[in-house]
């Protein structure tokens, strides 16, 4: 109201007739047109001054006039009859010929019409003929604001549900789509394609798919302007959540991809911005097959905005894939995340034979396997031991590993070496479908049939005896052609690739192309080696272990100057038959019980086993790559610098759709996350990291994230504030024995970098008061209870006081589990530390502890009266009147209601009254009228806080 007296300037000496001399900026509580109800010389009505005054010309007399309307709607819409005449009056009021009038005019026709809905049961009729046709008018304004002013008073008018769906398609809608008609003015168009873009969500589904969804598409391809387009785009989610899944495939899809290949890069960063939003309403099958491609294209943009829009709305956009039931979780009620009751681990693992996905989830989770065994199952965990133990192997050794002979028993197969077989078949096929590969498919590799089932006699030897008789001939060739082929052709895709080398994405494909080069070299000269070595096996099994240690030797020397030499890929085909001989050799010695280690130095390239670990089938897999990508520190420098702080933000929701099964695929990315040095990362992952615990469960939370956790524990205030606001959440989820070893360490938590944080301590103090529950009253005691003493005597009042409840917490936790001597020492402690205090806060605070302990009944009556009630009778001749105010508080108000200290007879009520009495007579005012007046439960909140101020 303030501002008015702007608009008045000129209006003194009119409103001086009328006895208005006093309006002023003092005058708030005036209405604005309350000079209509002041009688002057004109001896006219109200409503005829408002009539007056309206069309006056004087242009500030009409903004007045339009500001106020609701006020007079309120003071005439008890008569019909003026009521009628008002309505009128706005029509005519709505055609003035200044800009600002109708501006006013319009800013109130939402609160008009909400006050008619409200106040007369004829507003239906009203609105629609008198102030609806006025808001489809000025959408058509020549005047930019009062059309900006149209379109803001529509929205509000759709949201609060006060225009009739007849209305929207009759009126509204035809104006809009004329407003957006190819030929239309630009200005209207961009106006017009704004307003049908945010209505769209508060219209029905049938208006939106058959008035404006044509037109929408329509404008997505205009060719004239594009900030139609960019609107376009930028509103493509909401569009499509607006039609539903059908509409969105038939109609929107076709045009998204135009968009997203828009010469302009303001488009397509507008549609890798909600992105998400498309996804969520399309099915999977055009969610995997036709989004995820365009996702990629627009994640290898050439424009670097586009480039981190997509990053940024990656994490979001896999999420769209997650299916809780899937990954062993379900939303409750409420919507939060919890596992099913029977939901552990193993009991999550689905069918092995469906996916390469579901062959890489058995090996992270334990396996109930039947009591049949045989040698070679045995002899499968003495290779996969042997394996683990030479991690620096290069990736000729985990390929040649990963082969089977024809006839071999794939039950006899360790875990790792049926994923890399399944691997490596993958990556050769799609490559080169032509190569003829001796590889089983993943399918025949490993199947719950095979599996689960006896195994059957091993037959290889025969077979391979008909196949050297067969294939004699043969033996002369040292490389099958077909392998040379699809050597030779990845060996030209390296060379290609050189020139963008520096490429994260090129170096990627480098890696994946190296690892099928050397899939393809060492089957071929594996399988020409295994026949020559059939040959000759009784010279080998005279061999000693020393030759085999030469051969290795050597082996060793050369593959350091494979990996050296410029041209590795060419000379690794020449240094292949050392490393088969001693493969094979390795082998019978391993048949006959013992075990050769063989130390090599490693590669450059990531061994077959990294690739491998990342495989899935949940979601794309290069979406997956590029989600892993994030933390390349290339991306900060090429995409965005906060590009570490997106991937962490969004990791629980990926980790969610992949599920536990896949957490070996992330597990690598969030410890890097996790040491990343911008601490806004880490903060980020601490914030979630009980999220993530759910969603991994207890197995692996305790292999995973409990390192990470204390890490956490020991950063920066800022990144331990996140940790410690969700502290109870996770430790919850840890099993009994893991959760005591943080016992210790919670004390960490009262020491802060800053000690003004005062928040950080608040915060401990309320976890504190759930994590009681999760440990049993010997560990509350020894551990909890001293930084609950600490915290008590904090130099923050905010601090204390939410301690003393923690206090309270701690003795319940002691009587409720019938430990009455831990509540016993405690409680003399308690005493002994407050009531004694030196100061005053100290005494004051026991009177508070006390009070508490009544309210709360934490403890037995006959303990309180006991060993409480005679220390805190005594604080009524404390010195100090606050310590007795609250005193009297907790008797008049607390102790003195309880149905224990009412009964008649009662030893204890004697006492209690005769203090009351005493703090009645106090001498200062406030204890004794605390101590008199019985407060009602409604004020007892605000007199404590006026106590405090």
């Amino acid at each position: 109201m303030a501002g008015i007296p702007l608009y008045f300037v000129d209006l003194q000496d009119d409103l001086d007739d009328f006895g208005f001399e006093d309006y002023g900026p003092d005058c708030d509580s005036m209405r604005i047109t309350a000079f209509l109800d002041i009688p002057g010389q004109d001896n006219l009505t109200p409503l005829a001054r408002l009539e007056k005054y309206a069309f006056s010309d004087n242009i500030f007399n009409r903004q007045i006039i339009a500001r106020g309307l609701l006020d007079v709607f309120r003071d005439f819409s008890n008569n019909e009859e003026d009521f009628l005449t008002v309505m009128e009056i706005v029509v005519r009021l709505s055609e003035d010929a200044e800009p600002t009038v109708r501006t006013e005019l319009m800013e109130q026709i939402p609160p008009i019409a909400i006050f008619l809905q409200e106040s007369r049961p004829k507003f239906p009729t009203a609105f629609f003929e008198y102030l609806m046709p006025i808001v489809v008018r000025y959408l058509t304004d020549v005047n930019n604001q009062v059309r900006k002013a149209g379109q803001e008073a529509l929205l509000i008018l759709l949201e609060q549900d006060l225009v009739a769906q007849s209305d929207i398609e009759n009126k509204v809608c035809p104006i809009l789509l004329d407003l957006s008609a190819p030929d239309s003015d630009d200005e209207y168009k961009v106006e017009a394609v704004n307003i049908i873009c945010k209505m769209a969500s508060m219209l029905s589904r049938t208006t939106v798919e058959h008035v404006l969804l044509p037109r929408f598409c329509e404008l997505c391809s205009d060719g004239k302007l594009f900030q139609v387009r960019k609107i376009c785009a930028a509103n493509f989610g909401d569009i499509c959540n607006a039609v539903g899944q059908e509409a969105t495939e038939r109609l929107l899809i076709p045009k998204f991809f135009e968009l997203c290949s828009d010469s302009v890069w303001g488009m397509r960063k507008a549609c890798a911005e909600c992105f998400m939003a498309v996804s969520y309403t399309t099915s999977p099958e055009v969610r995997r097959s036709k989004l995820s491609p365009l996702f990629i294209s627009l994640i290898s943009d050439t424009c670097r905005w586009v480039r981190q829009a997509a990053f940024q709305s990656l994490g979001p956009f896999i999420s769209t894939f997650a299916n809780p039931s899937s990954a062993g979780l379900y939303i409750r009620e409420d919507g939060t995340l919890s596992i099913w009751p029977d939901g552990n681990s193993s009991n999550n693992v689905t069918s092995l034979s469906s996916s390469t996905n579901a062959t890489l989830s058995s090996s992270e989770q334990p396996m109930e396997i039947k009591p049949e065994s045989t040698t070679e199952e045995t002899a499968a965990e003495a290779n996969k031991k042997l394996s683990v133990e030479n991690l620096n192997k290069d990736t000729r050794e985990e390929s040649s590993d990963c082969c089977t002979n024809p006839g071999e028993d794939v039950s006899g197969l360790s875990q790792g070496d049926k994923v890399a077989a399944g691997v490596i078949e993958v990556t050769k096929e799609s490559s080169f479908p032509g190569t003829n590969s001796k590889l089983q498919s993943a399918e025949d590799v490993f199947n719950t049939f095979l599996y689960w089932r006896p195994p059957l006699p091993d037959i290889s030897q025969d077979l391979e005896l008909i196949q050297f008789k067969t294939e004699k001939h043969k033996d002369s060739c040292s490389v099958p052609c077909n392998n040379c082929v699809a050597s030779s052709e990845i060996k030209k895709v390296l060379e290609s690739l050189q020139e963008h080398i520096d490429d994260p994405d090129v170096q990627a494909q480098v890696q994946v192309l190296s690892a099928a080069l050397r899939a393809a070299q060492f089957d071929s000269v594996g399988d020409y080696e295994t026949k020559k070595m059939e040959a000759s096996s009784g010279k080998l099994q005279n061999k000693s272990i020393l030759d085999e240690m030469a051969v290795s030797g050597a082996t060793c020397n050369q593959v350091k100057e494979d990996t050296l030499s410029s041209s590795a890929f060419q000379d690794n085909v020449s240094g292949q038959s050392g490393t088969s001989v001693l493969k094979s050799a390795d082998s019978e010695e391993q048949h006959r019980g013992t075990s050769v280690i063989v130390k090599k130095e490693p590669e450059k390239n990531p061994p077959l086993e990294d690739d491998k670990s990342k495989l899935q089938d949940i979601i794309p897999q290069p979406l997956l790559d590029q989600y892993l990508s994030m933390t390349d520190p290339a991306r900060a420098q090429t995409v965005d610098t906060e590009i570490a702080k997106h991937c962490a933000y969004s990791l629980p929701g990926v980790a969610l759709t992949l599920g536990r099964q896949n957490w070996h695929c992330l597990k690598d990315t969030y410890e890097t996350l996790a040491s990343d040095v911008q601490w806004k990362v880490r903060r980020t992952l601490a914030f979630s990291i009980h999220e993530l615990a759910v969603i991994l469960g207890d197995q692996l939370t305790a292999a995973d994230l409990v390192p990470v956790f204390n890490g956490f524990l020991k950063d920066l205030d800022e990144v331990r504030i996140g940790v410690l606001k969700h502290l109870y959440d996770f430790l919850k989820l840890l099993h009994a024995d893991k959760r005591r070893e943080y016992l210790y360490q919670l004390q960490e938590f009262v020491v802060t970098d800053n000690s003004r944080n005062w928040r950080f301590r608040y915060e401990l103090a309320e976890q504190l008061i759930l994590i009681l529950e999760l440990y049993n009253p010997n560990d509350v005691y020894d551990y909890l209870r001293h930084i609950a003493l600490t915290l008590c005597s904090d130099k923050v009042s905010e601090v204390r006081w939410i301690s003393f409840k923690l206090v309270v917490a701690i003795l319940q936790k002691f009587y409720t589990n019938n430990a009455n001597a831990l509540g016993l020492n405690f409680i003399n402690e308690l005493v002994v530390r407050f009531r004694h205090c030196s100061k005053w806060v100290g005494r004051q605070a026991f009177a508070f502890i006390c009070q508490a302990v009544v309210e709360e009944e934490c403890m037995p009556v006959d303990q309180f009266v006991e060993h409480l009630l005679p220390s805190l009778l005594s604080l009524s001749s404390d010195p100090v009147p606050n310590v007795r105010v609250l005193l009297a508080k907790a008797l008049r108000q607390t102790l003195l209601e309880k149905a224990y200290f009412k009964s008649v007879g009662n030893p204890h009520l004697e006492a209690a009254e005769e203090t009351i009495l005493a703090l009645q007579s106090d001498r200062d005012q406030d204890v004794s009228f605390f101590a008199t007046i019985k407060l009602k439960q409604g004020n007892l909140d605000n007199t404590n806080i006026e106590k405090q101020n």
